[in-house]
């Protein structure tokens, strides 16, 4: 039976290959799909999850307090927890994959925003601003600093957006990353 409207909940271990499809989406859309090295078994191992449905049905221990994930912990191996919406009809339509972090300068919790998508074939329905209000209402719940993301610089039409929702450019930083045989060098440099 079809909801009246979107549902927006975290991700159970059954949506994973959903999660994966839209990843890879995503990675198409960015022109980066050859660099997809995710696999269903490594987002089983590394996202924090909710009870699926049957579970959640028959727990008896205490949900998490409002407006906060009722998911697996995370650890450092499992950092990450993803929000996922499924349209009226069931259909994943789109994901928000998301991990902690920390400012110093605030000494308080946020949330870094990794991945937002929404299926091209489901936008304009509001779906990508829906992600992003269940994030901050999870970031106001936990009395949290900031939500933060990132945007490709030519990707235009999602600027606009988060902008349109209040988001404000962060143009005196620049993102770093050191990864690959370069995270390998940087990790013996003193041996």
């Amino acid at each position: 039976m079809a909801s009246s409207g979107p549902v927006v909940r975290h991700a159970r271990r059954e949506d994973v290959p959903a999660i994966l499809d839209l990843i890879r989406e995503l990675a198409d859309y960015e022109h980066e799909l050859h660099s997809v090295e995710a696999t269903e078994a490594k987002l089983l191992d590394t996202i924090a999850f909710a009870p699926s449905a049957a579970d959640e049905a028959s727990a008896t221990t205490a949900a998490a307090p409002k407006g906060l994930p009722n998911t697996e912990p995370i650890s450092p191996t499992k950092p990450a927890r993803c929000l996922i919406l499924l349209t009226p009809a069931g259909v994943p339509a789109g994901i928000a994959l998301y991990f902690y972090n920390y400012s110093t300068w605030r000494a308080r919790a946020g949330i870094y925003l990794e991945d937002l998508y929404v299926k091209q074939s489901e936008r304009k329905h509001g779906y990508g601003k829906r992600l992003l209000v269940e994030l901050a209402k999870e970031v106001v719940a936990m009395e949290g600093g900031r939500l933060e993301w990132s945007v490709l610089k030519w990707n235009t039409p999602s600027i606009q957006f988060y902008e349109s929702i209040g988001a404000r450019m962060m143009s005196e930083w620049v993102g770093m990353r050191v990864d690959g045989d370069g995270l390998t060098k940087l990790a013996s440099l003193l041996d």
